[in-house]
């Protein structure tokens, strides 16, 4: 038994007694029922608010089982102490954390301990008060037992592999163990084929002789099941049909049910931007299948969204100029996913316009068809071009939601363009001409790295072929080839170092002069080799226009070092341009700088410096890059 709160009395006027005063005869209160305030209601102004104080707080018996951290972090007195309050608050603050320390206990297994509460005033320091809770734990009492029931054997087993991943027999009965185990049986059972379990109310029976408890967890399991069909609710709009809606899965009609597949399909429908929101509930159907498993289907509860949007994209690099992209995109205007999307591309050095039409999710989950037309004006010192396009093409790419190992692009192309390149002869001349291209362009990936958009670990693998013929005075075949290598390697958490490795040729031809020089192959720039201006690095005409050739190779490296949202990368890259098509190494140039970057939720905002290594004359001291992404 515990005393009760001490208090201090104030200090009253002496006067003179009342012998027959009847007071005289009453008990004294209790000094716990007593209020330390001062009465100043005879002396104060009527509507003034009641006297402050302020209090320190002082807990006993918590720090040393490891709860103090704890509590004060939830204390009502700590939460207001800085701030003056009145002596009713204290007091009920006081009153308010000596039951939250006894929860604790509770919580922690200490089931015998109790707590208190006292507001003393602090000697000589008028309107100051020490808050006192003190918490006597006693023994903490452990499992003596873990025991499911309600179940058959399959479901029993699983839920008790989770369950004892949390608690096991010894623990001390923590509540915060309890419900985390109980969680892990909630999303066990539905991920191995029981997406009806319900876990009951817990019991536990405690031994206050031995300071144990016997834990026993209800289990209703329900029916062991296998996805059936996919289908839109018939509460809400039907905005994709049954049969759109089986596009997206990443299982199929029979298999055992697993409710992280579930909540991909879910992902995947989100992604497409169409809903404002899409709840999926299994539905068992009451039919067998062949393995004895019962056939649940999926109801897809669907909400329209906003099908409208607008997006932009901006970046700057020495040689290139600054450019910027705003494109209008209406998500369904065709369902489904349909998307009609219209883009403008203005800058210092390219202007153009361009109309979308693509399809979603064509008959396979991320396999988008599209068709592309508009025209585009170039003007850069290693041309300048008029052009027209025209381009149809399949694709199936990674998403944020499902990274895959092996992507695919191929297409056709069709570009009428007028251009003028730069000087192939000693005349200087620099005539226009008219080129009408026909390209099919085909691409591979293969992506063993681990993340889409900032990659930290692994590495990437990407081919890419265009055959194409050109019409300019007769018709001339060639093929566009290109192979790109890039690594990602970890050092401690905060350090990456990546590196890229990229050869392309064009073959089929001797002269570059057969080739539209905006085909030709370029190196140089925030994506090329950093240091040079875009498309500088290379052969020039007489008027230091850049040529371009039948070959490059080119080579990154980085040492990208991150701190919170922010990084550091200085980087080194190497390149050359060769007139021919086979690539080589011989005249290689190189340029080193460093860059920053600002790492957001869609990617890291980038800004690279760079210097040319053994510059000549006519090239920049210095190039700037600004975009997002990463270099590669």
């Amino acid at each position: 038994m515990q005393a009760p709160p001490a208090t201090v009395v104030p200090t009253q006027p002496a006067t003179a007694p009342v012998a027959n005063d009847p007071a005289l005869g009453q008990p004294l209160p209790p000094l716990a029922g007593f209020d330390p305030t001062p009465d100043t209601s005879k002396a104060s102004v009527p509507g003034t608010e009641e006297t402050r104080i302020r209090y320190t707080v002082k807990i006993e018996g918590l720090s040393k089982i490891g709860l103090e951290d704890e509590f004060r972090s939830l204390s009502e007195l700590e939460a207001g102490r800085k701030k003056a309050a009145n002596a009713a608050q204290v007091t009920a603050r006081a009153k308010d954390d000596e039951q939250l320390a006894a929860k604790i206990l509770r919580s922690e297994g200490y089931y015998d301990g109790v707590a208190s509460s006292t507001v003393l005033a602090v000697p000589n320091q008028p309107g100051q008060v020490t808050a006192t809770i003190s918490a006597t734990p006693g023994p903490r009492y452990t499992l003596s037992s873990i025991l499911i029931t309600g179940a058959d054997p399959e479901p029993t087993g699983i839920a008790t592999s989770a369950l004892t991943s949390a608690i096991k027999v010894g623990d001390p009965i923590r509540s915060l163990n309890i419900t985390g185990g109980e969680a892990q049986v909630a999303l066990a059972l539905p991920q191995q084929g029981y997406p009806f379990a319900k876990v009951g109310d817990r019991d536990v029976l405690l031994d206050g002789d031995k300071h144990t408890g016997d834990y026993t967890l209800p289990l209703t399991a329900g029916p062991k099941s296998s996805f059936g069909r996919v289908r839109p609710s018939e509460k809400s709009p039907k905005i994709f049909s049954e049969k759109h809606l089986a596009v997206f899965p990443r299982f199929k009609p029979g298999d055992l049910y697993d409710s992280r597949k579930a909540d991909d399909l879910r992902q995947a429908l989100v992604a497409t931007g169409i809903f404002s929101t899409v709840a999926i509930q299994p539905v068992d159907t009451g039919v067998k299948a062949a393995d004895g498993t019962e056939i649940t289907d999926l109801e897809v509860t669907q909400e329209k969204g906003p099908w409208h949007s607008w997006a932009a994209d901006a970046g700057y690099g020495t040689g290139q100029g600054i450019k910027g992209e705003v494109t209008w995109t209406a998500r369904n205007m065709f369902p489904p996913e349909g998307a009609l999307i219209l883009g403008v591309i203005g800058g210092t050095q390219e202007q153009g316009a361009n109309a979308t039409f693509r399809r979603s999710n064509a008959g396979r989950r991320d396999k988008t068809f599209q068709i592309t037309g508009g025209f585009d004006r170039s003007n850069y010192d290693a041309y300048d071009a008029k052009s027209i396009n025209l381009g149809i093409n399949w694709s199936r790419q990674s998403t944020p939601i499902w990274q895959k190992r092996w992507t695919y692009s191929y297409g056709a192309e069709l570009v009428g363009t007028n251009e003028q390149g730069a000087a192939l002869d000693a005349t200087g001349d620099r005539p226009r001409k008219n080129y009408l291209i026909a390209a099919l362009p085909m691409q591979v990936q293969y992506d063993r790295s681990n993340d889409l958009l900032n990659p930290t670990t692994g590495y990437r693998i990407l081919a890419r072929v265009s055959p194409e013929g050109s019409i300019h005075k007769g018709v001339k075949g060639y093929g566009r080839l290109t192979g790109q290598v890039t690594g990602y390697y970890p050092i401690g958490k905060s350090i990456v170092l990546a590196g890229r490795v990229l050869v392309s040729s064009i073959v089929g031809v001797n002269d570059i002069g057969e080739i539209a020089p905006s085909r030709r192959i370029y190196v140089g720039g925030g994506g090329s080799v950093r240091g040079f201006g875009y498309q500088q690095l290379g052969p020039k005409d007489a008027q230091n226009n850049p040529i371009g050739g039948l070959s490059s190779t080119e080579f990154a490296a980085e040492v990208r070092y991150r701190f919170g949202n922010f990084g550091v990368v200085p980087f080194f890259d190497g390149g050359r341009l060769g007139e021919s098509s086979t690539p080589g190494i011989g005249g290689m140039r190189y340029g080193a700088g460093i860059g920053g970057r600002y790492y957001t939720n869609f990617g890291p905002l980038r800004v690279d410096v760079a210097t040319p290594i053994a510059r000549k004359p006519g090239e920049s001291k210095i190039a700037l890059y600004i975009s997002i992404g990463q270099a590669f």
